[in-house]
C-alpha cells in the first residue's frame, strides 16, 4: 500500500477509496477523506521522522488525526509507511456494574487514557485499578486474580515478554518511590486492556450476575403456588 505526498502537496494513497477506520467519535466503520496534509516544502526542509494528517470521517464529518512514519525523502515526494497510529481511539464499551465504586472510577479513567493514546497513564491507572480490587477482595482475591492471569496467558497464548509486562503492571506495588512501570506500545496496551477487563469481569461482573440470577431463582422457588383446581 503506497502512500506519499508529492511536490505539489497532494496526498497519494493507492487504497484511498477503501481507506476506512472505526471513527472514535461516531464509532462506526467509515471511509476517511484527507483534509489537511503537511506542506511539502517544509517536509523537505525539516525532514521529520513522523508526520500527522487530518482526515474527515465521511459518516459524521468529525476530524480524525493520524500519525505516519516517514519512510524516505526522494527527489519529488515524501513516502510514508502504510502503518499509522490513531491519536484518538473509540471509547471502550464495558459493563461496569457490580464493581466497587472506587474500582469503577479508576477503571473509567484508565479507559479514557487508553482512548486518548496516553499509554503510560493508562498503565498507571490499570495498576491503581488492580490495587483497588486487591484491597476490596483481600489477599485471597489477589492470589485468585494472579492465577486467573496465568490462565489467561495459556488461553491467549501470550508470549513471555507480554505476560511479564502484564504481571509487572498489575501486580507490582507502588511502595518504591520510583515504581517500575513498563513502557507499553499499542499492541501491549491493547492486551493489557483486555486482560484487565477479563479479570474485573471474572471477579465482579460474572459473580454479581450469578448472584442476581440465583436470588431471582430462589425467590421464584419460594413463591406460593397457585391453588390446584379440578
Amino acid at each position: 500500500m503506497a502512500i506519499y505526498i508529492d511536490s505539489a502537496g497532494q496526498l497519494h494513497h493507492d487504497q484511498a477509496h477503501h481507506f476506512a477506520l472505526m471513527c472514535p467519535h461516531c464509532e462506526t466503520l467509515a471511509h476517511l477523506t484527507p483534509v489537511s496534509v503537511p506542506n511539502y516544502n517544509q517536509l523537505v526542509a525539516l525532514k521529520p521522522s513522523h508526520i500527522g494528517i487530518v482526515y474527515r470521517c465521511d459518516s459524521c464529518a468529525a476530524p480524525i488525526f493520524l500519525k505516519f512514519e516517514v519512510k524516505m525523502h526522494t527527489g519529488n515526494r515524501v513516502e510514508l509507511d502504510s502503518h499509522f497510529e490513531p491519536m484518538e481511539r473509540p471509547h471502550e464499551k464495558l459493563s461496569l456494574t457490580h464493581l466497587p465504586e472506587e474500582t469503577e472510577a479508576l477503571f473509567r479513567e484508565a479507559l479514557d487514557c487508553f482512548s486518548q493514546g496516553l499509554l503510560s497513564a493508562f498503565a498507571s491507572m490499570c495498576r491503581r485499578t488492580a490495587q483497588s480490587a486487591f484491597a476490596d477482595l483481600g489477599e485471597h482475591g489477589k492470589l485468585r486474580m494472579f492465577d486467573q492471569l496465568s490462565e489467561l496467558r495459556d488461553l491467549a497464548t501470550l508470549d513471555t515478554a507480554t505476560y511479564q509486562t502484564l504481571r509487572k503492571v498489575l501486580f507490582s506495588n507502588d511502595t518504591d518511590p520510583r515504581p517500575n512501570m513498563p513502557t507499553l506500545n499499542n499492541v501491549t496496551a491493547g492486551v493489557l486492556l483486555e486482560a484487565t477487563k477479563d479479570l474485573l469481569y471474572q471477579n465482579y461482573v460474572r459473580r454479581g450476575r450469578l448472584q442476581e440470577a440465583m436470588s431471582v431463582r430462589s425467590h421464584a422457588d419460594r413463591a406460593p403456588k397457585p391453588p390446584h383446581t379440578h
